[in-house]
């Protein structure tokens, strides 16, 4: 019988500590972009939320038929925004630590124009 490969169950939140080690030299100016790209990606969601979640308070004011549904969708955009801006919050630690530990390593090349 042939040797089956053991199983990996991959997840969004599930990183691999081997799998990390075992890749070789980092790239640390695609981590930098790929977590400013995250970043930024979180900062328009934030946004996008804020703004659903206004438009919701709006609602809930000229249609009092229906007050407590745009309420409670309020309250979800609400924290939808909230938790997109730690997310914004979280990678932009990301991006410094990168680069903190790029500097540590002596890659850090000073741009002067």
């Amino acid at each position: 019988m042939a040797e089956e490969e053991p199983k990996h169950h991959h997840s969004l939140f599930h990183h691999h500590k081997e799998e990390e080690e075992n890749q070789g030299p980092v790239d640390y100016e695609k981590e930098e972009k790929h977590h400013k790209h995250l970043e930024h990606l979180a900062e328009g969601a934030a946004a996008a939320a804020g703004v659903y979640a206004l438009h919701e308070k709006h609602d809930e004011k000229k249609d009092p038929e229906h007050a407590h549904k745009h309420q409670i969708e309020e309250e979800v955009l609400a924290t939808a925004a909230v938790a997109a801006g730690g997310l914004a919050f979280h990678e932009k630690h990301e991006r410094k630590e990168d680069k903190e530990e790029e500097k540590a390593e002596g890659k850090h090349h000073h741009h002067l124009f």
